[in-house]
């Protein structure tokens, strides 16, 4: 409401009401010779006391009264000739109304009244857009659209959609910038539905930092929606076959084992690969990952590059490792996917970025305090956090559920304990068997970020691109401002919670949509093959090496013997294991020294 409480500041110094005989108010222009002190303590003169009113008898306001009449009847003088009014609103009118507003026949009819309305009709999308967004790939989810999002609401009908306006509002980004050129009302609606109400829903309004909320508006409110070139959307569906066949590999060679397989929520590994790379690109060198059960291996081979024959080694029972010279520290023997790795990765803008994720228990968020504390640790030497960064991947379940979650996000702007941290919430919408209407009172999963004034973007994991986009865009805010951010991946879990589980059971009706449901990867296939920017030749080709390469490792599988410990890697090189420093240290004592120490304990006779 900052442009409203602008535009009253700026009507009452121009307009002075004065009580007249009859008891009601009389607008009137100050001259410049008048004093212009409102406030008694500063007027030399005794201003006269207005008399008493009523509540219940004060209609006057500042869109719907007299001011409001005055201020119309200035405005079509001001059209006429600019020169017949005040040199004061002059000034307000062309900031207002925009310079085209004297020869333009479609501005010419906007009143303040309107003005204001369009004004509170942006606020609206920009408010409360996202609940109207597709946010559900399966379609499921009902909600009630807003009804401030009807622009009938306002006051507008279709005859006005072909009449021109102006948004431009002082200090403000995006729609309400005073840049942008004039548009007609048709425009403008489609252009707030492409922004707040596809399938990406923004949640922004509720952080009360104007410079931030511009950031973001000048981000979002883009004249024209945002597009990749070719190239690019080829590298996007490479890493989406990757993450896709990953998951259909493992479900064809181990079809009786747990995995927790992400299908359903493919999308997350493409898009993790785009924020590091986008964040890479801003300066990050090294980032702390942790993350649930939950899609963790397709997270370890695709993303941290753990390799693959490894992995498989570990479905069919592994082998006992042989030392190493001086000794080797196998680890802790537990299972698969709590495992953790650490890698240093090559990034699409050619640059390196050392990428850690923390083993974790089946204590879904244990690892979010770790995760921040060991981040926290490497920004010893990074005072700016610009260098190091953390990414959290949450369930909906517990993200909305488990105390840890929320304690941890309260230590973010706290001395000595801010990271700058970045948070993934992999939404399947049930949690574990449970509908989210039933697990929270909440809309969202996610408004327990809203505590910290951190962005929130909702998004369908069904849209690739859109994915990418607030991965990269998350990134770019956690670079600017060094404060969390939430993306919201609305999803769904193809399968049981584990393999071995029949979901029907529990969610009958969901299960028989999700059975008929595409995948993220057939929809993004189809896509680029109808825009012609790929061909089938272009996908069968990506597919073929994929499945060489999987089945390559699955191969080497059979006879790997791993050689060195597994999480740790260049960073941790020189580090000695438990047995070579317990072999190197000579933790014998004297015969002596253990006689004269046995000696001084020993009681004296009358003790």
């Amino acid at each position: 409401m900052t442009w409203f409480r602008a535009g009253s500041r700026v009507a009452k110094l121009a307009i002075r009401r004065t009580p007249s005989t009859s008891g009601s108010y009389e607008a009137r222009r100050l001259l410049p010779s008048q004093n212009r002190h409102f406030h008694t303590t500063l007027c030399k003169s005794k201003a006269p006391v207005p008399c008493p009113v009523p509540l219940s008898r004060i209609t006057d306001s500042f869109l719907d009264g007299t001011s409001s009449v005055y201020l119309e009847g200035l405005q079509r003088a001001w059209e006429a000739d600019p020169n017949s009014v005040d040199e004061s609103w002059d000034n307000f009118f062309r900031n207002f109304l925009g310079h085209q507003a004297s020869t333009s026949p479609g501005v010419s009819g906007q009143t303040i009244q309107e003005s204001m309305r369009l004004l509170l009709l942006v606020r609206a999308y920009q408010v409360n857009g996202h609940m109207k967004a597709k946010l559900d790939p399966l379609g499921l989810e009902e909600r009630a659209i807003p009804d401030d999002l009807d622009p009938g609401l306002y006051g507008f009908s279709e005859a006005d959609l072909d009449r021109e306006f102006f948004l431009g509002v002082w200090r403000m980004a995006g729609f309400l910038s005073e840049n942008r050129p004039v548009q007609t009302l048709r425009s403008i609606l489609t252009r707030l539905e492409q922004a707040y109400c596809g399938t990406i829903g923004y949640e922004y309004m509720h952080i009360a930092d104007r410079n931030r909320c511009n950031w973001l508006r000048d981000k979002i409110e883009t004249p024209t929606p945002m597009q990749y070139n070719n190239k690019r959307r080829k590298v996007i569906l490479d890493r989406l076959i990757w993450s896709t066949q990953f998951e259909n590999f493992l479900a064809t060679k181990w079809t009786a084992t747990k995995r927790f397989g992400l299908e359903g929520g493919e999308t997350l590994i493409p898009g993790m690969k785009e924020m590091f790379d986008r964040a890479a690109d801003l300066g990050v060198e090294s980032i702390v990952i942790g993350m649930s059960h939950r899609g963790r291996l397709n997270v370890l081979g695709n993303v941290v590059r753990k390799p693959m024959r490894q992995i498989f080694s570990e479905f069919s029972g592994g082998t006992k490792p042989v030392e190493e010279v001086g000794g080797l520290y196998t680890g802790t023997g537990d299972v698969k996917y709590h495992l953790g790795t650490s890698y240093d990765r090559p990034t699409r803008g050619g640059k390196r970025i050392h990428l850690s994720l923390l083993a974790n228990p089946s204590h879904l968020e244990a690892v979010d305090p770790v995760v921040v504390g060991k981040t926290e640790q490497y920004c010893s030497s990074d005072a700016d956090r610009t260098k190091n960064m953390a990414v959290l991947i949450h369930g909906d379940g517990s993200f909305a559920g488990q105390g840890v979650v929320f304690e941890t996000l309260h230590l973010s702007a706290l001395p000595n304990y801010t990271t700058g941290g970045t948070n993934i919430v992999v939404n399947n919408q049930v949690a574990f068997t449970t509908d989210p209407m039933s697990g929270r009172s909440s809309q969202y999963c996610t408004d327990v970020a809203k505590a910290l004034s951190a962005p929130i973007f909702h998004v369908n994991a069904d849209d690739m691109e859109a994915v990418v986009h607030v991965c990269e865009l998350a990134a770019e805010w956690r670079q600017t401002f060094h404060s969390d951010v939430v993306v919201d991946l609305v999803c769904y879990r193809r399968f049981g919670h584990n393999e071995l589980d029949e979901p029907s059971f529990t969610q009958p009706k969901m299960y028989k949509v999700i059975r008929n449901h595409p995948s993220a990867l057939t929809i993004y296939q189809n896509k680029l093959l109808e825009s012609g920017q790929v061909t089938k030749e272009d996908i069968e080709r990506i597919q073929n090496k994929v499945n060489s390469i999987l089945n390559e490792e699955f191969l080497a599988s059979k006879d790997y013997v791993p050689q060195k410990r597994d999480w740790l890697s260049s960073h941790w090189s020189g580090f000695k294991s438990p047995e070579q420093i317990s072999r190197i240290l000579n933790t014998g004592v004297k015969p002596e020294i253990l006689k004269s120490v046995g000696k001084a304990h020993i009681p004296p006779r009358n003790f």
